[in-house]
C-alpha cells in the first residue's frame, strides 16, 4: 500500500507490460532518468507509476510516425554505384525487421533527406561526383543534431591513393570495398541489442 512517503510503483517486468516495451528499453528509460526509479533494500528496482504515466502521454502527444521511428534503428546509404548501393540497403533491411534504410545516389540527396529521415548511421562512399564522401562527412559533422550520427565511409580506393587524399575523413569508420556484408549485419545487431543508438 502506497504512503505519502513512497508512490505508488511496481517492478521493471511490469513497467514494461504496462508500456509494452521490453524490460531493456524500460531499463534504458529509467538510466535515462525518463522514468524515476530507485532500488529496494533487497536490490530489486521499483518504478514510479506517476512517471509511467507521464511518459505515456508523452508518447500519445507524439504523431503515430514519430513514436514508430523513435523505435527503430534508422541507417542512411550514400553511394552513386547503383549496385552497391541497392546491396548495402537491402543487407541493412535484411538484418532486422526493427531496421530502416534508405538509399541515396548523391551527397546532394543525402544532405535534403538528412532532417527528414534522421539517421542513427550512415554509409558513405567516399568517391562521389559534385560533392563527395569527405564533403558529406564534414557538412553532417556541422550540423549538431547529428552529434551521435556514427558514421562508416567506404572506398575501394588502395591505402596509397587513400593517404595521398588526406585519408578517411576524421570522426569515421573506414572500411575498404568491397564491403563485408557479413561484418555490416553484425555492426547492426550490436547496435540493436541495447538500443545503443538512442
Amino acid at each position: 500500500m502506497a504512503t505519502h512517503s513512497t508512490p505508488a510503483c511496481c517492478g521493471t517486468s511490469k513497467a514494461a507490460e504496462l508500456l509494452q516495451l521490453s524490460v531493456g528499453t524500460v531499463q534504458s528509460l529509467v538510466d535515462k532518468k525518463i522514468l524515476h526509479a530507485w532500488v529496494t533494500q533487497g536490490g530489486h528496482r521499483r518504478i514510479t507509476l506517476d512517471s509511467i504515466q507521464d511518459y505515456q502521454l508523452q508518447q500519445q502527444k507524439l504523431p503515430a510516425v514519430e513514436r514508430l521511428m523513435n523505435e527503430r534503428l534508422r541507417v542512411m546509404v550514400v553511394d552513386d554505384d547503383a549496385v552497391t548501393r541497392h546491396l548495402l540497403q537491402d543487407t541493412c533491411l535484411s538484418v532486422h525487421p526493427q531496421i530502416d534504410c534508405c538509399a541515396m545516389s548523391s551527397a546532394i540527396d543525402a544532405l535534403l533527406h538528412l532532417p527528414v529521415f534522421k539517421p542513427h548511421v550512415m554509409l558513405i562512399d567516399l568517391l562521389m561526383p559534385e560533392v563527395d564522401g569527405w564533403e558529406l562527412v564534414k557538412r553532417v559533422q556541422q550540423q549538431k543534431d547529428f552529434a551521435k550520427l556514427q558514421i562508416l565511409t567506404l572506398s575501394a580506393l588502395s591505402k596509397d591513393e587513400l593517404q595521398s587524399r588526406g585519408g578517411p575523413p576524421q570522426g569515421s569508420q573506414f572500411f575498404s570495398k568491397p564491403v563485408d556484408l557479413g561484418w555490416l549485419r553484425g555492426y547492426l545487431l550490436g547496435l540493436l541489442a541495447p538500443q545503443a543508438w538512442a
